[in-house]
C-alpha cells in the first residue's frame, strides 16, 4: 500500500466523518503483515478511527465478541483462518452480521472479488492502493454502518 496520492489528513477525515454517527467510529484491522497493519492503522487514526488490531483470523474473532466494531478492514490471506471464514462468521453472528467488511487484498482476479462478495464483504481494494480509495471505501462503509444503526 502507498501513502501517495496526494490526499491531505483533513480530506480524509472528511471523507471518514459520517453525519449520522454519534460515536467516533472504531475500526478492527485484521492484518497479518505488520507493515501493512501499520499503515492501515496510520490511515484510520488520520481520519479520527479509534484502531483496534488481530495479526490474525482467529485473535479477530475474538476480538469481535467484545469490540463490537462499526467497521472490519480484512486482509484475505492470514495464517490458519482465512480473511474469507473471518467474513463468513462475521456474516452469521446475529450481532455481527451488518458490520461493513472492507477487504484489502493482493489477490486482484474477479473471481477473488466475487468470492469475497459473496461470504459478505462491503467493498474490496486492491493491494496496493492509494489513500484516497481507502479513504473513500472507508467512508462509504462507514456510512452503511450508521444507516444501518439508524444514525442517518
Amino acid at each position: 500500500m502507498t501513502s501517495s496520492g496526494g490526499w491531505s489528513g483533513a480530506g480524509a477525515r472528511r471523507l471518514a466523518e459520517s453525519p449520522g454517527m454519534l460515536h467516533p467510529a472504531k475500526a478492527l484491522v485484521v492484518e497479518d503483515n505488520p507493515d501493512a497493519r501499520a499503515l492501515v492503522r496510520t490511515f484510520l487514526r488520520a481520519m479520527n478511527v479509534e484502531v483496534f488490531e488481530a495479526p490474525e483470523g482467529r485473535t479477530a474473532i475474538r476480538l469481535l465478541g467484545s469490540l463490537r466494531p462499526d467497521l472490519v478492514c480484512l486482509d484475505l490471506m492470514l495464517p490458519e483462518l482465512s480473511g474469507y471464514e473471518v467474513c463468513e462468521f462475521i456474516r452469521s453472528q446475529p450481532d455481527l452480521k451488518a458490520v461493513p467488511i472492507l477487504v484489502m487484498s493482493a489477490r486482484a482476479k474477479p473471481l477473488d472479488r466475487a468470492f469475497a462478495e459473496e461470504v459478505g464483504a462491503t467493498a474490496y481494494l486492491i493491494k496496493p492502493f492509494k489513500r484516497i480509495e481507502f479513504a473513500r471505501a472507508v467512508h462509504l462503509c462507514l456510512q452503511r454502518s450508521a444507516e444501518l444503526r439508524g444514525e442517518s
